[in-house]
């Protein structure tokens, strides 16, 4: 579903909304969202989430962006029975594609408390920022972009022939401007976003729907241990090419698979292809991966 930008929108909205849509096809949820209009950020803002991660922005246009979300996301990561997971990582692959929109790379997203969340996004310099809903039942998450962020990707662009003309043309002429409360709970002029009112949008949409689920797509750094060891740092500091380390553990024992860093399985190291494999022998948490 594809949003479409109000009548009067500027370049900085509508490179916004498109960034905004990009994140919504990959953020983890429970049912498919869509972007709703641009509309100028405030603190209160984050009064409506549960979560927030930032990522730094490298490329022409540099900057940062952020994702809010809701109380479900954050309840299923902690209950995930990998174990607690990441914000961060659970929302990486959604501010890489909204960074791509941008015409940037995401660097590593991290974790935010909500009180300091502003302050991070926009910098010492401070600023103001453009919030993107994503819309579902309700309001299930929300796009932050620093206005600088959204600048410096319009000059960028602008640079580059091919990218020019990125301003929504076209668009459906907007209603009369009017005072409103938009679905974050702030007074607003101009034409509302869509959705009902803030006490609607914030409800919980976890009944009835997917638990798990949601995190299906999320990806998690698995490790295959094959021992460990330990070393005084004089010994670590001598390591040279061909120094041999004795583990602790023998020779044919199985390997550890960990996710996440928590041990949920072993087995025996196999070649696949020309790359090392393992075959899993022994399941030992048999929560994480039912």
């Amino acid at each position: 579903m594809t949003s479409t930008l109000p009548a009067g929108g500027s370049p900085a909205d509508a490179l916004a909304l498109a960034a905004a849509e990009a994140c919504a096809t990959v953020l983890p949820a429970s049912e498919p969202l869509s972007a709703g209009d641009p509309q100028p950020g405030t603190e209160h803002v984050v009064g409506v989430f549960a979560g927030a991660a930032v990522a730094d922005l490298s490329g022409p246009a540099g900057g940062r962006v952020s994702v809010l979300v809701g109380e479900e996301l954050v309840s299923a990561l902690q209950a995930s029975p990998l174990g607690g997971l990441d914000l961060g990582a659970a929302v990486q692959p959604a501010l890489d594609a909204a960074a791509a929109a941008l015409g940037a790379t995401a660097q590593a997203a991290r974790s935010v408390d909500l009180e300091l969340l502003v302050p991070e996004l926009t910098g010492p310099t401070g600023g103001g920022f453009t919030a993107v809903p994503l819309l579902g039942a309700g309001i299930v998450a929300a796009l932050l972009v620093p206005d600088t962020t959204l600048a410096a990707a319009l000059a960028a662009q602008a640079a580059q022939a091919s990218q020019a003309a990125q301003a929504g043309q076209g668009s459906p002429a907007g209603g009369p401007a009017a005072t409103t409360v938009d679905p974050f709970g702030q007074p607003v002029t101009g034409r509302p976003l869509p959705g009902t009112g803030r006490a609607d949008n914030v409800r919980s949409i976890a009944d009835g729907r997917r638990g798990i689920e949601m995190l299906h797509g999320v990806e998690m750094e698995v490790t295959v241990e094959l021992g460990r060891t330990r070393m005084p740092v004089r010994d670590l500091l001598a390591l040279a090419p061909g120094a041999v380390l004795a583990l602790d553990r023998a020779a044919g024992s199985p390997a550890d698979l960990l996710v996440n860093g928590r041990l949920i399985a072993r087995g025996e190291v196999v070649v696949v292809d020309e790359d090392f494999g393992l075959r899993v022998t022994e399941i030992l948490d048999q929560g994480a991966v039912g």
